[in-house]
Parts: structure tokens; C-alpha cells; sequence
């Protein structure tokens, strides 16, 4: 059992709101931390209420989804349905709770968007479902908003279990989230609206979102084996059918403030017909009636199972703050109260999923049977190569066959043929016999025929050694001449090499060395002559020899013949002579030849140390642009730093860092002519402020800045009074709508330009310097602080001692306002992270902290926002890496004062000094002082208990991210 949680969320006022109920208190009065809300019945009584949550009108989409919707759609992906519905007065914020798109902005997204998100995050869309179907009840007919051509569906109920289905309904399988909101968007074009009194963009039709899931559910291990039961139901796959349904209902309207008429006015009546009846039935189900009339109408047939059934529900009622409409806002709150009544019994939905194990079963049946078809045919084609080898065998065999027979054949034949050879063979050996006998005698006649020839070789072999002792001696003689010949002609080999080697010189010489070639070649021809005639007489000699020694001397007359020619050879080698000065020659060219190729090769040298130049200056630039480059990347890494930062932490900035929301606070005293009490009577502020400004603009008309800055130095007081009024307020201009009475300031950058470069900026600090007025002190410090809003005067302003005079003056007066000026002037130079070591040195954080002594809230106010504004900027200083070690502030005791006054009373003071401790906390340096003074308690208080949610975000970051925080907290819970 579950009972039914309910809600309520205050829609924040609207510009019709402001106008109607502007002399009026709001009806409603909310209490979150308690979870109640007051219902004003007029100015002294009101009832109280006590709901499951309570949001104001600054709550997120994010929170309301977390507290209301999520744990519905966590429920629904455990296997149970689920109900989330909006209940309320036409106009109160139904459809922007459950359908925002959010398509500009992804922080305005509603409950139907992030709860599919959440769905499709938690699903495996390959083995679960995720469809959807997107309804509306027009005038008691559903009409289909996904197919708008299919209108007035029916409304099935199973007998049995009593669930109720819309056949007729498209339902769409979704893919992802984009195409979810493809799909709401389509929807949200088909649904009816129009423009009523009471809402521009009034729902006319009560819209159901309806969600299938189906998920299927791990198998779970028996521990009862011997169940065969449980063993075969094991084997079966589960699945979780789940469904979730998203009602925007229609909201209730009165005829008489909505000005329905005509198809307006019957849709009303529809409207309010069907949330009569859904009223009826909660009333029931509250009082547990035995009789619930859901069949009055079709919304109550369709929400059957989200009261009273099987589902769990969540109901968000909204209301508005309008006094006007109080009597619905108590009939929404009563509704709430009844609903919260009702208890809901949630059932889990699990069945065996038959169909998936039956698509499973058919796969596998489609898997053997084609596994038995291949087999089949694997066997059929087997079978046929079995027959088709064998029908192959015996055709060979076949063949074989013939093959043998013919082949004995021919043996046969062969045997036949050769027996016939053998006998012709023997016939002819019979033969041989005959003739080797007769060659016998005739090899006994042979042999003596040759001892015969025996003795005459005797004989012969005596002559034959007298021959060759001859001979002998003839060759001797011979062996010596050819050495003699060999000796030339190695001479003329000589001669030849050198011939060679003149050939190999310059192409200049040619002419010369082919001449001597020339010459040569005679000399070759006349050698080649004289061997000629050599071998020649070789010849004859030895024809001599074998005749005797008397043709010896010839041969050597011949020799003798031979050496002269030799000699004249040898003196023809004398023209070397010119071959050695063509030697000279060609070395002086040579010389000229090694110059000039030094000269290359130095020009070479050149060149390559050039190349090697140019190599080492592109490889100085290629080192300059990754340089560059790297730089880049930091510089855009920096960038997208500080945007993530900005991201992580906007409404903190927007509240310490925007100085004209300082403007806002101080404008009773620095912009206007004594205005304290400007917000007490409008008609008054109007007439003022217009009179004013015309008073001013008339002044600097006829007048003239420069004289007007002259009179800062006038010595009667009420003219400088005066004038130091004329200087602030044109340093800040201040416009008043009459409308809404709201001051909207704005800086006037061009007075304020105009101011310092008259000399209005000296003027004033002067004052400060040496006048001991109060008024004057006080108007001057706010015309300063109106000044320092601009970033280039802040330096002016600290390089001309600005700030030691500015704390000079806050110790030297009691005054509040002018305290405050002072405090609202230091606060706004704490701004500008150049001039924090400056201001530290001139004593401006020393002041700050001990102007607090007059306990004024807006001192106080002024003072911590300057802490912050310092702390932030030096964050953002350390983040960028222009600044590293311990705070300045830590030094004149900042922290303590910080965490005395974290528990104040005001809110904007509260604020500010936890952002200002959130801040100094990012700085690792500061952590041993938070860890000594106790600051990291207050910094996991103000993660937890701060009522801005940026503030503990930003709170939460700074605990996790330093080390030396997680550490002490580790030590503090042990």
C-alpha cells in the first residue's frame, strides 16, 4: 500500500498580477521548511495546510521533477505503473510543470521530457520497449494527438482484471529522446488551445501521455532441484510490463471571469463536467464510500487504476497568488487534502514471456531445419560422386581389360619373332667359328714377320740417337735466340705502354699525339717487319741446322742485322723530348683545373652554409608558431575555464559583481537631493524626482560643469553643499517608472567622464581631505562611490590616495550614512583584482572592517559585499594564474569577522559572506586558516543550509576539490 502524494507549487506573479493586485497582499502564504501553506481569509485569520512538499514560485523544473515525478518513474522501471498529474485554476502553470519542451533553455524542461529522459537512460533498447501514446479528451471524446484523424476512441475493460486499454490508439516505439520530443511536439500542435481572460494559451482538452514498458527480468537459479515444475519454469524468460501515465489536465475556469462564449463555452462545460466527476470520485475514495462512480465520465474510467488502484500516484496541484481568485485557489487546496487521503495498493506486474521464448523456439525450428536441409543435400551430393566414381572405376577397369589383352597379344608375336632370331643367330656363330680358324694361321705368319721387324728397329734405334744428340744441340741454340727475341720484344711492349699513356692525354693534344702515333705505328710496322724477316730466318736457320754448321755464321750475321735495326729504334724514342713538354703543359692545366674546382667547391660550401642558415631560421619560426599556438590553446583553455566558472556559478555573480544592483541599495543617499524617504509616499517620489531632474538639467544648462566643479572649492559650506549634491547626481541619473514604483539606475558615463576631466574628481577627494562638514563628507563619499563604478576612475581614484582618504573619513565620523557612502565606495574598488595590494596598503580593508562598529544593517550590508566582491576577484586571479599564496584578507583578520556574522539576520548580508567564504575557500593557501578558525564547518553548513543553490553548489565544489578539506573531514568523522 502506498498512499497518494500531493504537492503544491505557487505560480510567482505575473504583470497582470502586479497591476490587479498591486494595493493587495497575496492570499497564499507558504511555509517550505515546514511544508505547509496558509490560506489568508482576511488581514487577521487563515488556515493552515500541511502537504507532501511545497514549492515557491523561484522553484527549478529540475527540483520539482526530482521531488514529485522521480520517484514514480523509478517505481515504473521496477515493474510498477505509475501516475504523475496536474491539478488546478485555468492559467496557474499545469502544462508548463508536465509539457515544457525547453528547446531554448534545457533548465525549463518539464516532467514529460525528463522522465523520458530518465526512462531511455535506464532501458537497453535492444532488449526492452519503450512505446508511448499520446491522447486528449476533447468535449468527452478521446482524440488521438499522435493520428489527429482518429477521434472518439472506445474505452476497453477486461472483465477479469478490470484494466483499461485503447485498442484504436497509435502507439509509437520510441528510439531516443529526440525523437520523444518529435513526437510531444507534433502532439502539442494537435491539442486544442485558445486565448481566454484568465490565459493566452488555455488548455482546452484534458492531455494523457501513456508510457509501455516492457523489460525483461534477469533468470533466477531454483533452489528446489528436485521441482521439476520449478526447473521447467525457470528455463521461461520474465518479463516486467510496466505503464506510465502523464495527465495535463484541463484547469477549471468560471464563466463569469473566464468570458467564454460559444464553442468556448461548451468546451468549458466539458472541462468542468469531467473534473466534477473526478472530484466525486476522490471525495469516495476519501471517505471510503462502498459506491466509486468512475463511469461518470471518461477521465474518471481512464484514471480508474491512479486512485484507489494499483499504481502509484503523484498529484502537483498549482495555484496563483491572485487574491482575486481565492475561491478557486481554496477549492485546488481542498481537492489536494481529499487526494492525500487515498491509498493505493502497487502491484508488480511479472508474467513469463511466452512470446519471446515462442519467437526464440521458432528461430531455433528455422535454424534445424535448414541445418537438416543442408545435411540432405551434402548426403545427395555425396551419394552422387560415389556413384559417379564408381561408374569411372569400372571404365577403367574396362579398359585395363582390353589393354592386357591386346598387349598378350603382341607378346606372343614377339616369342614367335625371336625364336626365329635365335636360329638365324646360330647359324651365323656356326659361320664365325669357320672364319676365326682361318685367321689363326694367318696371326702365326704375323708374328714372325714382326720378330723380324724387331731386329730392324735394333739397328734403326742407334741412327735415331745420333739424330736427337744433334738436334739437341740445335735446339739449344735456338731456345737462346728466342730469348734474345723475347728481350725486344718486351723493349717494343715498352715502347707501346708508353705510346698507350700518351694517347691518354687532354683533347687538346690530340692533333700532336696522333702524329706521334703516327710515327709510332711506322716504327710498330718496321718491328713487325724485322720479326717478320726474324721468324724467316728462324725458319732457314733451323732448315740450316738440320743441314749442318756451316749455315750458322749467316744466322748470325742475320742477328747482328737484327740489332742494328734495334738501335735505330732505339734513337727514334729521342722525339720524347716533346711529349715531355705537352706533359708540362697539360700539368699547368691541370693546376688551372684544381683552382677553378676549389673555387666550386668553396662556392658549394657557401651555398650548403646558406642552406643551413635558412634551415636553422624555419626551424626558429616553426619554434615561434607552436609557440603561438600553444599559447593559443591556453588562451582558449582559460577562456572556456572562465565560462564553465561563470556557468557554475551565475547567480552569485550577478548579486556581488553587478554594481549597479549597489545603486539600487544606496540610492537614498547618493542620488538624489535628501530622498531617505522616497519610498514611503509615491505621489511625493514622482514630483520630487521630476522636479529634481529639471532643477539639475536647468543648473548645468545656465551654469556650465566647469563652474559648477569651481564651487567644490568655495569657502561658504552651503555652496559646497550644494554644488558636491549638483556633481553626485550627475555622476548617477535616476529614472522612476510611476507605474510599478520601481527605481531603475544607470550610469551616466558621459557626466562622469566629463567630472574627471574637469577636475571634479580632485575637487572631491580634496573635500574629503580637508573638510570637516558632515553633509559635505557624506555627499562626497557617495559622489566617489558613484565614480568608482567605472573601472578606469578606480585606478584615478587609487593613484591620487583615494582610498587612505576614504578610510580617514570612516574614522573619523559616527555617521551611518556617511559610513555607509564610504563602505559602498571601498566595496566597489574591491572589484578590480590590480588594485587589491594596493588597497590593503592604503588601509581600505582595515576600515572596512572597522566601520562595522556602528552596527547599521547597511553598513554591514556594504561591507560584506566588498569582502566578496575582493574574494571573488581573487578566485578568478588564481584561476588564470596571475596571482598565487595566501589571501590579503586573511591578514587583517577578514575570516574572523566573516564567520561571526555568517548567521545574520539579513538575507543580502547572509549572501554575500557565503560567497565570499565559498570564494576564499578555492584558494588551497587558505585552507589551515579555514581548518584553525573553524571556517570549514560554516563552509559544510552553508553547503548544506544556504538558501541560494548556486551558493551551495559553488560551496559543495570547493569541499570536494581541495584535498586538505576532504582530509579534515575524514579525521572529524572518525
Amino acid at each position: 500500500p502506498g498512499r497518494v502524494r500531493v504537492a503544491v507549487r505557487l505560480r510567482p506573479r505575473n504583470a497582470e498580477d502586479l497591476l490587479s493586485d498591486a494595493d493587495f497582499a497575496d492570499c497564499v502564504e507558504l511555509q517550505p521548511e515546514l511544508k505547509r501553506l496558509k490560506l489568508r481569509k482576511n488581514n487577521w485569520s487563515s488556515e493552515s495546510y500541511k502537504f507532501d512538499e511545497v514549492f515557491t514560485g523561484t522553484a527549478s523544473q529540475k527540483r520539482v521533477y526530482e521531488v514529485v515525478a522521480k520517484p514514480v518513474v523509478e517505481s515504473v522501471l521496477s515493474g510498477y505503473n505509475g501516475t504523475v498529474m496536474a491539478y488546478g485554476q485555468t492559467g496557474t502553470g499545469k502544462t508548463f510543470t508536465l509539457g515544457r519542451l525547453g528547446k531554448d533553455d534545457a533548465s525549463e524542461r518539464g516532467i514529460m521530457v525528463r522522465a523520458l529522459e530518465d526512462i531511455v537512460a535506464n532501458v537497453s533498447l535492444a532488449s526492452d520497449t519503450v512505446e508511448i501514446s499520446y491522447l486528449q479528451l476533447y468535449m468527452e471524446s478521446i482524440q488521438d494527438l499522435l493520428a489527429p484523424e482518429k477521434t472518439n476512441i472506445t474505452i476497453n475493460e477486461d472483465p477479469k482484471t478490470g484494466e483499461v486499454s485503447l485498442p484504436a490508439a497509435v502507439t509509437v516505439k520510441v528510439q531516443d529522446l529526440d525523437h520523444f520530443v518529435e513526437l510531444l511536439q507534433t502532439g502539442e500542435g494537435n491539442r486544442h488551445a485558445a486565448n481566454t481572460k484568465l490565459n493566452t494559451e488555455s488548455s482546452r482538452s484534458h492531455a494523457i501521455l501513456m508510457v509501455y514498458i516492457r523489460r525483461s527480468v534477469p533468470e533466477k537459479v531454483e533452489d528446489d532441484i528436485n521441482s521439476q515444475d520449478r526447473i521447467t519454469k525457470s528455463k521461461l524468460p520474465m518479463v516486467r510490463k510496466s505503464k506510465l501515465l502523464i495527465v495535463d489536465l484541463a484547469g477549471s475556469e468560471r464563466l463569469d471571469k473566464s468570458g467564454s462564449e460559444g464553442l468556448l463555452l461548451e468546451e468549458a462545460k466539458f472541462i468542468n463536467l469531467s473534473l466534477t466527476s473526478l472530484g466525486k470520485c476522490i471525495n469516495a475514495l476519501a471517505e471510503n464510500s462502498p459506491h466509486i462512480p468512475t463511469r461518470d465520465s471518461k477521465l474518471t474510467r481512464l484514471l480508474r487504476d491512479s486512485f484507489g488502484g494499483s499504481a502509484r500516484t503523484s498529484l502537483i496541484i498549482t495555484i496563483g497568488p491572485s487574491s482575486r481568485h481565492r475561491a478557486e485557489t481554496t477549492s485546488t487546496i481542498m481537492f489536494g487534502q481529499r487526494a492525500m487521503k487515498i491509498v493505493n495498493v502497487v502491484k508488480l506486474k511479472e508474467e513469463f514471456d511466452y512470446e519471446s521464448l515462442c519467437r526464440k523456439l521458432e528461430t531455433q525450428v528455422d535454424h534445424l531445419t535448414a541445418e537438416i536441409d543442408r545435411q540432405q543435400k551434402l548426403r545427395e551430393s555425396e551419394k552422387y560422386d560415389l556413384e559417379k566414381r564408381l561408374r569411372d572405376c569400372h571404365d577403367s577397369f574396362n579398359e585395363t581389360r582390353k589393354n592386357l589383352v591386346t598387349r598378350s597379344e603382341l607378346l606372343e608375336q614377339k616369342n614367335t619373332r625371336l625364336e626365329l632370331d635365335i636360329e638365324e643367330a646360330l647359324a651365323e656363330l656356326n659361320c664365325q667359328k669357320d672364319q676365326n680358324s682361318l685367321l689363326e694361321d694367318k696371326i702365326a705368319d704375323l708374328e714372325m714377320s714382326l720378330k723380324q721387324n724387331k731386329q730392324n728397329q735394333l739397328e734403326n734405334s742407334t741412327y735415331q740417337k745420333v739424330l736427337a744428340d744433334t738436334t739437341q744441340m740445335y735446339e739449344k741454340k735456338i731456345a737462346e735466340l728466342m730469348k734474345q727475341l723475347e728481350v725486344e720484344r718486351a723493349k717494343s711492349e715498352s715502347a707501346e705502354e708508353q705510346l698507350d699513356a700518351m694517347k691518354k692525354l687532354s683533347d687538346e693534344h690530340k692533333k700532336l699525339i696522333q702524329h706521334h702515333e703516327m710515327e709510332n705505328s711506322k716504327y710498330q710496322m718496321a718491328l713487325a717487319d724485322t720479326t717478320q724477316m726474324y721468324e724467316m730466318k728462324i725458319t732457314e736457320l733451323t732448315k740450316q741446322l738440320e743441314d749442318g754448321h756451316t749455315r750458322f755464321e749467316g744466322a748470325q750475321e742475320q742477328l747482328d742485322l737484327a740489332n742494328m735495326l734495334l738501335a735505330d729504334y732505339q734513337n727514334s724514342t729521342q722525339g720524347q723530348d716533346e711529349t715531355s713538354e705537352l706533359r708540362f703543359k697539360l700539368e699547368e692545366m691541370y693546376r688551372l683545373h684544381e683552382s677553378t674546382v676549389n673555387e666550386l667547391q668553396s662556392l658549394k660550401a657557401e651555398f650548403k652554409d646558406q642552406i643551413q642558415e635558412k634551415e636553422a631560421i624555419s626551424e626558429k619560426l616553426y619554434a615561434v608558431q607552436e609557440k603561438l599556438s600553444a599559447e593559443e590553446k591556453r588562451r582558449k583553455a582559460i577562456e572556456h575555464e572562465l565560462v564553465n566558472l561563470k556557468k557554475g556559478a551565475p547567480e552569485g555573480d550577478k548579486h556581488f559583481e553587478d554594481k549597479k544592483s549597489y545603486m539600487k541599495e544606496n540610492i537614498r543617499g547618493t542620488s538624489v537631493l535628501g530622498t531617505s524617504a522616497i519610498l514611503n509616499k509615491s505621489g511625493t517620489l514622482r514630483v520630487t524626482q521630476s522636479a529634481q531632474r529639471a532643477t539639475i538639467a536647468k543648473i548645468c544648462e545656465e551654469v556650465g560643469l566647469q563652474k559648477i566643479i569651481q564651487l567644490l572649492t568655495s569657502e561658504d559650506s552651503d555652496v559646497q553643499i550644494h554644488a558636491v549634491k549638483v556633481i553626485a547626481n550627475l555622476a548617477a541619473e535616476v529614472k522612476i517608472i510611476s507605474a510599478e514604483l520601481i527605481m531603475v539606475l544607470y550610469t551616466a558615463d558621459g557626466n562622469q567622464e566629463s567630472i574627471v576631466e574637469e577636475g571634479g574628481l580632485d575637487a572631491l577627494l580634496t573635500m574629503l581631505r580637508s573638510s570637516q562638514n558632515a553633509t559635505i563628507l557624506r555627499v562626497a563619499s557617495g559622489a566617489i562611490a558613484n565614480l568608482a563604478m567605472n573601472e578606469m576612475n578606480q585606478g584615478l581614484i587609487m593613484s591620487r590616495g583615494g582610498a587612505k582618504l576614504l578610510a580617514k573619513t570612516a574614522s573619523g565620523t559616527d555617521d551611518p550614512q556617511t559610513l555607509r557612502m564610504v563602505a559602498g565606495a571601498l566595496a566597489n574598488l574591491c572589484g578590480n583584482e590590480k588594485l587589491h595590494t594596493m588597497l590593503k596598503e592604503d588601509g581600505g580593508i582595515k576600515a572596512m572592517l572597522g566601520m562595522v562598529r556602528s552596527g547599521n544593517s547597511d553598513v554591514v550590508a556594504q561591507v560584506a559585499r566588498g569582502l566578496a566582491n575582493f574574494a571573488k576577484c581573487e578566485s578568478r586571479a588564481m584561476v588564470q594564474g596571475h596571482r598565487k599564496g595566501r589571501s590579503l584578507l586573511m591578514e587583517d583578520h577578514a575570516l574572523e569577522w566573516l564567520i561571526d556574522n555568517c548567521n545574520t539576520t539579513s538575507a543580502s548580508t547572509r549572501r554575500h559572506i557565503e560567497l565570499a567564504l565559498s570564494h576564499l575557500a578555492q584558494n588551497e593557501d587558505n585552507a589551515r586558516d579555514f581548518i584553525s578558525s573553524g571556517a570549514l564547518q560554516e563552509l559544510q553548513r552553508i553547503s548544506n543550509e544556504s538558501s541560494r543553490e548556486d551558493i551551495r553548489n559553488l560551496a559543495k565544489k570547493m569541499l570536494k576539490s581541495n584535498p586538505v578539506f576532504q582530509g579534515e573531514m575524514r579525521l572529524g568523522q572518525q
